[in-house]
């Protein structure tokens, strides 16, 4: 037992320091009102109570803003993981093609976030590649990133497109452990394709679609690298995220660290509230195929 907790006794510790403590004072600062500064104006964190959350549920900006992270990271979540899975059906054998394929589609995981942001941009901004062709041809650039609806939905493509990869590693993985014995039966009994794939494939895959869910919608709440390069948060600050306001507008250029904290962990209640979530609705989905058989 000794040995048990002396092996444990530093992962713990790292993870106490690491996350806990941190997280201890991100929830004590959102109680506060404090510029990060200690000066003798401002000698420390001057305690208000609530009044941080009172401001930050009367803000039509936050509010925008929570609006804007739902919005990212319920259609992202969906189209990421509907796009991974069908690539992953296509690319599950292991030939040339599919094995170069599947390099492809993981590259962009490869990449930094900014850089990714920053290559983007240069394609579709006004004065970017895609505009500049459509100019020769002779008709009117898009508004990929000047037009508020079109930079939203454009910045949601390349999340979507950055994060593909690391879904597709998922399902393919998932896949490979359904056992072939369950596909050749249900061929061999004369099921259609569909019929295989609704009745033995996606039962099988069903962990793994869980955590691609789970990690694909906390990667999408958390989007701030690719708002900073790609769009600014802009235009009109049609494309700023949660993660965004905390770290640039209310952390930076605001300097004000408790409206920042309690955003943080509004953040973070809404990450753990949607991944109790799938994993209750993913239990309950298991209890009544049990029952059924």
């Amino acid at each position: 037992m000794l040995v048990k907790a002396s092996m444990l006794t530093p992962a713990a510790a790292i993870y106490v320091l690491m996350l806990v403590v941190p997280a201890g004072f991100a929830v004590y600062y959102s109680f506060t009102r404090w510029n990060g500064m200690t000066s003798p104006n401002q000698p420390g964190p001057t305690w208000v109570g609530l009044a941080n959350y009172e401001q930050l549920f009367r803000s039509e900006a936050v509010r925008d803003t929570l609006l804007t992270t739902g919005l990212i990271a319920g259609v992202g979540a969906v189209l990421v993981n509907v796009a991974a899975l069908g690539l992953a059906v296509l690319l599950q054998k292991n030939t040339r093609t599919n094995v170069f394929a599947r390099v492809v589609a993981f590259y962009p995981h490869v990449l930094a976030v900014l850089v990714v942001g920053y290559l983007w941009q240069a394609l579709l901004g006004p004065q970017g590649a895609v505009n500049n062709v459509i100019s020769k041809l002779g008709a009117s650039p898009l508004p990929f990133l000047s037009d508020p609806t079109w930079a939203l939905w454009t910045m949601i493509f390349v999340i979507v497109w950055g994060l593909l990869g690391v879904q597709l590693v998922l399902y393919l993985a998932g896949l490979q452990a359904i056992p072939r014995e369950l596909l050749e039966a249900a061929r061999i009994d004369g099921a259609t394709r569909w019929q295989v794939f609704r009745s033995v494939t996606w039962p099988g895959l069903a962990p793994s679609a869980t955590v691609a869910m789970i990690t694909s919608l906390i990667t999408l709440l958390k989007t701030y690298d690719i708002v900073v390069s790609f769009t600014g948060g802009g235009p009109g600050g049609a494309t700023r995220t949660l993660a965004y306001n905390v770290l640039f507008i209310e952390f930076t250029e605001n300097r004000r660290v408790g409206q920042a904290c309690a955003q943080a962990l509004l953040l973070m209640l809404i990450a753990a509230a949607l991944s109790f979530t799938v994993l209750r609705l993913r239990r309950r989905a298991e209890e009544g195929a049990e029952s059924v058989g």
